[in-house]
Formats: structure tokens, sequence, C-alpha cells
């Protein structure tokens, strides 16, 4: 009979919420008193399974149970949260992958066929600096030590004196990418923070990989002109051209499938007494298909000129931001969804919107999938975030069978190169 116990990890995770929040929401913000609080907490957890406990250059926490052999199952998340944030997001991985290991060491006596690791990934959320995903990309590579060395926080403390502050040396932060060498899949539980699930009335899905991201500011640039005075016909109106994107931009987004949004509208002078002269929009487009991603891209700058022409203005484009789509390895996303299927009856495959440390494993040449379980309101950073106990409880079995197909597939040697492919309809291809 199997020791896990999924009603643990969900009183462990009322636990943490009772530790670490307040009366709105979560307060695990990294590199914070709170947050290192909450991993103590969870390193005391660890320890008491038999677990090696170490910190690596990064900051990220490992949680160690030898094999037979040195490659590794990793099983990895984050406890750090927004601001205000919701009892589930990051800290259910961590939570699930604590009660695995504690099935793991019941079922094969301390001495499993491969070496499982549980990491806790430094600042997933990147609320204090503004850099998401800071330990794995570390840990992956991918961090741009330039942008990162100068970022600071609303009170003007740097990450390196925040790091600093917690033992951690800025400048040796890559050298975590050592505690990847022996890794053989990498597992990542998540709460869906969306609403894909919801709607169709499933508790878990297996998720293909995440969004690849185009980040602009576009900016149109007419002509200020007295509002009363001006005939229209006359005018050149900044915003009128900025506003023609909104609708354009949804329908791109349901032309290629992806999602596409104008987050913020600034206007100069500003006043209600003069034509707009200038107006800036910030577009997040989002794909799972990089081909895709290039080309709502396109389109989005095509409309932006074709508005600007109508409106006799001008219209410039800056990059804020960019990341590659990342698909996950298609032999784990079966192994995903088989567990889930047995578990509860039905999956669903679908990508995955927001950004995961998975991502950056992912990168870094490790075959990596992700389990979602349904979010109630499909809202998350928020204190309503919520799933069902009976979900939950799925979530962690399923989970669980996930990481035994895992261990069995490292075991074996199969190993599949890592996934590749775009997303269409819910599947690879």
């Amino acid at each position: 009979m199997s020791s896990l116990n999924p009603t643990r990890t969900i009183d462990e995770l009322r636990d943490l919420a009772r530790l670490t929040s307040d009366s709105e929401g979560a307060q695990r913000v990294a590199f914070t008193p709170t947050w290192a609080k909450a991993r103590a907490w969870l390193a005391e957890k660890a320890r008491a399974t038999g677990a090696e406990v170490e910190r690596d250059e990064a900051g990220n926490l490992w949680m160690t149970l030898r094999g037979e052999s040195e490659k590794a199952l990793l099983i990895g998340g984050h406890i750090d949260s927004v601001p205000n944030g919701g009892w589930l997001d990051g800290c259910l991985n961590t939570l699930a992958g604590l009660e695995i290991f504690r099935r793991i060491k019941a079922e094969f006596h301390d001495k499993p066929p491969v070496t499982v690791r549980l990491v806790d990934w430094a600042d997933e959320e990147g609320a204090r600096f503004g850099k998401s995903l800071f330990g794995s990309s570390a840990g992956s590579g991918n961090l741009d030590m330039t942008e990162a060395r100068v970022l600071r926080d609303k009170d003007g403390i740097s990450l390196p004196e925040a790091l600093r502050e917690q033992g951690i040396d800025f400048e040796k932060v890559k050298e975590s990418g050592s505690r990847l060498t022996n890794a053989a899949a990498y597992l990542e539980l998540h709460i869906e923070q969306g609403p894909v699930l919801l709607d169709l009335d499933l508790s878990l899905g297996a998720v293909l990989g995440t969004f690849g991201v185009e980040r602009h500011a576009i900016t149109f640039r007419g002509q200020a002109a007295h509002s009363g005075s001006t005939p229209m016909n006359r005018r050149r109106d900044a915003f009128l051209a900025a506003a023609k994107m909104s609708p354009e931009i949804y329908r791109i987004a349901e032309r290629h499938g992806g999602v596409c949004t104008i987050g913020s509208c600034l206007t100069k002078p500003g006043i209600v007494t003069s034509v707009v002269e200038e107006c800036r929009l910030t577009l997040d487009q989002r794909h799972l298909a990089p081909h895709a991603l290039r080309a709502m891209l396109g389109e989005a700058r095509a409309a932006s000129e074709r508005f600007a022409r109508e409106g006799n203005v001008n219209v410039e484009w800056e990059r804020l931001w960019q990341i590659e789509p990342m698909a996950f390895d298609n032999q784990l996303i079966d192994f995903c969804d088989e567990a889930i299927r047995e578990t509860c009856g039905k999956s669903h495959r679908l990508p995955s919107g927001p950004l995961h440390d998975a991502a950056e494993v992912a990168r870094s040449g490790v075959p990596t999938v992700m389990m979602f379980v349904q979010s109630l309101h499909g809202i998350s950073h928020n204190k309503i975030e919520d799933t069902k106990e009976e979900d939950l409880q799925l979530a962690v079995r399923a989970f669980d069978s996930l990481a035994t197909k895992a261990m069995a597939w490292i075991t074996s040697g199969e190993r599949a190169r890592p996934g590749s492919g775009d997303a269409i309809g819910g599947r690879v291809a």
C-alpha cells in the first residue's frame, strides 16, 4: 500500500499560509525575512525525510535523496510569492514534491533507483526587482548579468545588495548550473492560474510548453491642436490611430490562436482641450509556436503602419522584452497525460501563458514537463486564488504517478531527445 498522503500536503499548505500570510494574502516575496522563514520551514521538513539540504550559489534550495544512480529526477517549484498572493502559487509543487520524497523513502528504504532532487528556485516571481525566474535562469546560464546587476527595488536597494544580505555572492550565481549536470528529467506541478481547465470542468492537464513573448511599446505621434477650433478632417490625432490597435490585436490573436494584450496607454499632452499629440501603447503578444508568434508581431506592425497612414501620424516601435517559446519533452508529456488519465479518467493538453522555472530548465537541455491543476475563478496572484481540495489530492496522486513513470524511464536508459514543436489544437505537431 502506498504511503502517499495527499491530505498531509493540503494540511502543510495551510500551515505555510498561516505562517507566511496576513489578511491580504501570502507575503513570501523573495529575499525578504518572510521568504527566508518559509524556506527554513521547508528545509526542516525535508531533513525529516532523510534528504540532504543545501543552497547553491544562486540561492536555490536543493533537497536530495541519493539513489543507486547519479542520474537525477528533478522536481521543482518555488515557495516565493507575489505581495498579497495566493496560498497555492508555487508552493503547491514544493510540498507535493516533499510528499513524493516520503513515499519514495518508504518504498525504496532510503535507496531509490535514481537520485531524486527537489529544488525550490529562488525568486521565480520577480516581485521585488522585476526580474522573474532569477534562480532558474542563473542555473540554466541564461541570466543577463549586466541587466540583473543594476536592478533595484522600490527602496533603491540593488539586487546584489539584497543577495548579499542573504549570504549570496551575485558574481557567482551562474556557478549554480553545476547542479543540473546529472539531471535526466524535470517535473513541475502548478495551479493553472487561468480558466481553461475550469471551463472544461477538468481537474488536471498536461502542459505542452510555455508561450514565447514579444513585448513592445508602440508610440504614435501626431500634432497637438485646440480641441475646439480644429475641424475633425484637419486633425492628426495620435490617439485615434492608437485606438484602432485594440480591436485589431484581438483579431490577430483569434487568427493565430495566441493571446495579445494592450496593457497601458499614455497620452500627451493629456488635457481635455487638446487633440492628442503622442500616444504610447504597450503590447504583449504570446504564443507557443515560434512561427505564429512571428506572424502575430508582423501583423501588428503592419496594422500600426496602416493606421498611422490613415491618420496622417507617425509610428515607432520599441522592443521591451522577448523570450522564445519553449516546448516541453514529448515523451514526458505523454507520461503526464497517462498519469492524469489513470488518476482521474480524463486529461487535456494545453500550453502555459505564464512563464515558469520549467522553461529555463528545458532551455538548458533537460527533458521537462509540467502538470496543471484547475484554478477556481481562473484567478491567481490574488488572495482569492483557490483550488478544490479534491483536485489538489488528485494533483498530488497524479504527480506522484508521473514521478514513478519518469524514474522508470530514466532507469531504462531510453532517452528521447527534448521535445520540440508547435502546439496546434491542444497537441504537439
